[in-house]
């Protein structure tokens, strides 16, 4: 191509001065001035990010589901994922720079859900707001970034002012994660956690009690399982005891001081370790040091006996049966009920006044002594048997009494454990005159009475039917004849009824004819008896006149 073309462009030619950046690029060199400074103050707010394995990952939520402690939030959920092993969910957080000094080893995370179970029920706003991740600081100096969540929520958090104990207990059947520990009725703690045993053998509750309650808990305390309604039936009859309407609807423990407790006591150490004993009456019972072992012999059924029972001396409790078994008796080749208890004569000399005792002299004595007493006491008939404690539930006891009949009782004190003697008590007694009636109704000829009363009842059937037949005969022959009597009899009586009323008519009216001529009658009956009054009046005077005659010339002299 020449170089005189018409359509070649001009090529520009380099100046000889620098030129300066367009005054656009200004824009975004500020933009990223301000992007950087933006990221180095969220960095500087931010703090770090951690991870915290969960067993399950419901109801969280990347971006949305917070962390809190103490209801503020000091984080965010950033991611939620599957561990490598595919076994957990991991979750990673966001934690607010300000809450950075918190992340420690040992702290505890948990996922906050609505939770109903009998003991509680928690989580009720997270119905409306979501799950949220709870969190809990530790005392540990180093720093963590990798923590394990619980699956239950901490039922006490650090800085709770109180006290922890370990209970020692044979099983776990009445005792729940956060059911409420009693003092005298009033909550004042919650179970904590439980687990088995190191040695495999019993159970291992944890529980707190709140200060300034926890103050109350000396080494003498006693802890029982106050369930959901206690019911103990003895023979006083039925014991109901609860701590409180909660108590009866979800259980939970109690405790109080023991025998021989001290106001003054100090308060157990934290983490001390206590037995848990099944009801209060237990957790009460006051050992007794000298408290000896019997033992009692029956030849009858202990049906209704318990370990428990009580063991009285005339109606006073002394003492309890601790076990029950059987013994052969190689003289008499049988079976025999063995019956262990334990008291000791001073538990029964101790309900007696003091000046009582003394005369008596049954205080501060002597083993020996106190077998002498023993002895003395049983040569003047006092013996044990078996009574019924309660008849509505059959419970048994052994009681002590006097027997006349039985005053030369023999003791084997010089065995171990002593053996005192018994008596039949009187059920047996009972069962064998009940067994002896039915014997003899069984010997009655009790056949021959029943073909005895089937003749009679046969001829009594005959009999009602020669009666009936006889009715029925009177009624068909004797009765026409004895109504056509009763009517010709009624036809007289009215004969008779008009008859006395027409003779009614003619004497006794007022105007009877009758009436009237028995009047004139009567007039003249009178006047008769007045002249015959006059004829002897007059003879009387003159009865020579009824010689001569009546005469106007007096009578010679």
């Amino acid at each position: 191509m020449s170089g005189d073309d018409p359509l070649r462009l001009a090529q520009p030619e380099a100046a000889g001065r620098r030129r300066w950046p367009s005054a656009v690029w200004l824009v975004p060199a500020v933009a990223a001035l301000i992007a950087l400074g933006l990221l180095a103050e969220h960095l500087t707010r931010e703090g770090p990010t951690i991870t915290i394995a969960f067993a399950s990952g419901e109801g969280l939520e990347a971006g949305k589901t917070p962390v809190k402690y103490k209801d503020v939030t000091i984080g965010m959920v950033t991611a939620v994922r599957l561990s490598k092993d595919y076994d957990a969910v991991e979750v990673e957080a966001r934690i607010a720079r300000s809450a950075a000094g918190m992340m420690k080893e040992g702290a505890d995370f948990w996922i906050v859900r609505p939770r109903f179970s009998l003991s509680q029920i928690s989580g009720l706003g997270t119905l409306f707001s979501g799950n949220y991740i709870a969190f809990d600081r530790s005392d540990s100096s180093r720093d963590a970034r990798r923590f394990a969540g619980r699956e239950n929520p901490k039922a006490v958090t650090l800085g709770m002012q109180g006290r922890q104990y370990r209970l020692q207990a044979v099983d776990a059947q009445q005792v729940q994660t956060g059911q409420p520990v009693y003092y005298r009725g009033l909550e004042v703690g919650q179970v904590m956690s439980y687990a088995i045993a190191g040695d495999g053998k019993g159970v291992d509750v944890s529980v707190f009690v709140k200060a300034p309650y926890d103050a109350y808990v000396r080494p003498t305390t006693r802890f029982w399982t106050a369930g959901g309604l206690d019911v103990s039936v003895s023979g006083a009859g039925f014991d109901v005891r609860t701590e409180s309407l909660v108590s009866m609807l979800i259980g939970g423990l109690a405790f109080d001081d023991g025998p021989g407790a001290v106001a003054s006591d100090a308060p157990a150490a934290d983490g001390a370790a206590f037995a848990l004993y099944r009801d209060r009456a237990t957790a009460m019972k006051q050992p007794d040091p000298r408290a000896r072992r019997y033992v009692l012999l029956f030849d009858e059924s202990l049906d209704g006996l318990a370990v428990g029972a009580p063991v009285t001396v005339l109606g006073v409790r002394v003492g309890e049966v601790t076990a029950l078994g059987l013994k052969y008796d190689e003289a008499t080749a049988r079976m025999r009920g063995r019956v262990e208890v334990t008291f000791s004569p001073e538990r029964f000399i101790a309900v007696l006044p003091e000046a009582q005792a003394r005369h008596a002299d049954l205080v501060e004595q002597s083993a020996v002594e106190r077998n002498a007493i023993v002895r003395r006491l049983l040569r003047a008939g006092l013996r044990g048997r078996l009574v019924v404690a309660s008849y509505l539930t059959g419970q048994r006891s052994v009681d002590f009494a006097y027997f006349a009949s039985h005053s030369r009782a023999e003791a084997k004190l010089d065995r171990d454990p002593p053996e005192l003697p018994v008596v039949p008590s009187t059920l047996p007694t009972i069962e064998r005159r009940v067994v002896a009636l039915l014997d003899k109704l069984d010997a009655l000829p009790l056949s021959d009475l029943a073909a005895g009363l089937r003749d009679a009842l046969r001829e009594s059937r005959a009999t009602l039917s020669e009666v009936s037949r006889l009715a029925r005969n009177v009624d068909d022959r004797a009765l026409p004849g004895l109504v056509a009597d009763l009517d010709q009899a009624g036809r007289a009586l009215r004969a008779a009824e008009r008859v006395l009323d027409e003779t009614s008519g003619t004497l006794v009216g007022p105007d009877a004819a009758g009436q009237r001529e028995l009047v004139t009658a009567l007039r003249e009956l009178t006047g008769a008896a007045r002249s015959l009054r006059a004829l002897a009046d007059s003879i009387e005077r003159h009865p020579e006149s009824l010689v001569f005659g009546r005469s106007s010339r007096p009578p010679p002299p």
